[in-house]
């Protein structure tokens, strides 16, 4: 056999070789790419994403569509070759695994933590969204979690009213870790609590349940803990319901707020116009950063989205690499974003607080 033959067979089984291996061997990176967007003014699986009873509501028109970013799952490995193309690709963004899972993370915790995100952040929307409407909206502390294995496991559940500690009324989640730290371990608390189930029935009626309190387990000065985590629940005065399966995390939050606001009131705050958006809010209406905000718009242009609503702590990077024909709009409150609308509506572009580098 020729010698440059022989070569040439020898470099094209090593590229096989090789190819191989990084086809089979497992990269420790994780990709994510743009999702897709909702209109939280129409109807997304057959039904309306926002769903309001108990209160007048107006028809609406335009686009207020959340954007979401898909990313692969929790025990997916990405091999190398895939890893090089999402590295070189635009549309796509290569981080490491343990960026968007932290190490020893299940599929499941992650899923679970998405969840729990996404119903709260629906739940500041809602407050957020009536107090921008100065409709009241009343709350009340309930045990949002207990810990496993510990001393309020089978005493407490998620989801009792606590009403007071120790015969002291309980107004705020802190107040119920300062009454209990009070106490050394191993000293019995008394929670004043409206069993779940009966304050799902609107049944006010308390009952008493002693606790025996533990040491902590953490670093620092010894406290009694009871393996609680205490929480808020949100009273609305007529019922919103947010319609929107298999997506997880808080960054739909500002979009939903303003959805509500445009479904309680006369007329339409986008003037038809095609708006996107995204970032958390809290229930004072002040939005916060996410992640992925590169390939939400991407996506939300992809959609046909002429605006797209940026948290102000998003701005910098977004402005980066703006998709053509997409104008980004600097907000940091509910307000921002509603005074955002109005210029959007009558067309004064001009108005708009825009991003930069900077």
């Amino acid at each position: 056999m020729p010698r440059r033959t022989a070569t040439l067979i020898a470099s094209t089984l090593t590229l096989i070789a090789l190819l191989c291996v990084a086809l089979l061997t497992p990269a420790p990176y994780a990709e994510m790419s743009p999702g897709p967007t909702v209109n939280t003014l129409g109807d997304h699986g057959g039904e309306p994403v926002l769903q309001i009873s108990g209160h007048q509501t107006y028809p609406t028109t335009g686009h207020l569509n959340m954007t979401t970013v898909r990313v692969t799952g929790a025990d997916y490995r990405m091999n190398l070759v895939e890893a090089v193309v999402g590295w070189i690709g635009h549309d796509e963004k290569v981080v490491e695994h343990d960026t968007l899972y932290p190490q020893g993370q299940t599929a499941e915790q992650a899923d679970q933590q998405n969840a729990e995100e996404f119903t709260q952040s629906q739940d500041s929307a809602k407050v957020s969204a009536l107090k921008k409407l100065n409709i009241p909206v009343s709350s009340r502390v309930i045990v949002g979690a207990v810990v496993k294995d510990s001393a309020s496991e089978g005493k407490l559940h998620a989801g009792d009213v606590i009403k007071a500690v120790d015969g002291t009324a309980v107004k705020a989640p802190g107040d119920v870790a300062k009454l209990v730290t009070k106490h050394q371990p191993g000293e019995n608390v008394v929670f004043t609590v409206i069993p779940e189930e009966a304050a799902k029935k609107k049944d006010g009626a308390t009952t008493e349940v002693v606790v025996t309190t533990r040491k902590s387990a953490d670093d620092g000065k010894a406290r009694a803990v009871v393996g609680i985590q205490a929480g808020v629940e949100h009273l609305f005065p007529f019922a919103i319901d947010i319609k929107l399966a298999d997506v997880g995390g808080p960054s739909a939050g500002l979009m939903f707020a303003l959805g509500i606001v445009d479904k309680l009131t006369p007329g339409d705050m986008t003037g038809g116009k095609f708006v996107a958006g995204t970032g958390t809010i809290d229930d004072s209406g002040k939005v916060g950063p996410i992640g992925g905000i590169g390939l939400k718009t991407i996506g939300a242009r992809g959609q046909g989205a002429q605006y797209f609503l940026t948290p102000a702590d998003n701005c910098a990077e977004a402005a980066k690499d703006i998709p053509s024909g997409l104008t980004l709009v600097k907000v940091s409150t509910i307000d921002d974003a509603m005074s955002a609308l109005e210029n959007i509506k009558a067309d004064k572009t001009d108005a708009l607080p825009s991003c930069s580098k900077s």
